[in-house]
């Protein structure tokens, strides 16, 4: 009786190791319905896999003649995004990844005086849409876009953290 229980369950667990690994490893990105929104709208991520956390990036001064604390020296929203995800690409090269693994990311966004106190949406997504959704790197993440008070400097207008995968 033991017999006829233990060998299905040994053959069952055999086939499960037979799955080729490249299957197991796969992160399953799953598209929202009916858009082109360029963000997924849910990641699997496969079992012994590693997921790496990138602290919080922000901008690099693009003119260091100006105020280090001013929105001179660091450009405007779009500007700003396109330096963070740089900095974030070069983060994630130095680990041995790249933009492909990102899947989720969050967006702090500061309101400015010009916009009557409005985030700059898309000028974030000008800067944004240059990274993710292209041909060349067309993996989405999951992510949130938060309007924030403030920053760490009162000239940051962008503050990206991303979490990726390690296969």
């Amino acid at each position: 009786m033991l017999k006829n229980i233990v060998r299905p369950l040994m053959l069952s667990s055999m086939a499960l190791l037979a799955v080729p690994a490249v299957q197991a490893a796969e992160v399953i990105r799953h598209k929202i319905p009916n858009s082109d929104f360029p963000i997924s709208l849910a990641i699997e991520i496969p079992a012994g896999a590693t997921l790496v956390n990138l602290s919080g990036a922000v901008p690099p001064a693009i003119d260091a003649k100006a105020d280090a604390r001013s929105l001179a020296a660091y450009g405007d929203t779009e500007t700003q995004t396109v330096s963070v995800l740089k900095s974030i690409q070069g983060t994630l090269e130095h680990l041995g990844l790249s933009l492909a693994d990102v899947v989720k990311m969050q967006v702090y966004l500061v309101g400015s005086a010009e916009a009557g106190g409005k985030m700059d949406y898309a000028g974030f997504m000008r800067g944004y849409t240059q990274f993710f959704g292209t041909a060349q790197q067309p993996n989405l993440p999951t992510r949130s876009v938060f309007q924030v008070a403030g920053l760490a400097n009162p000239g940051y207008r962008v503050e990206i953290e991303v979490s990726a995968v390690r296969r």
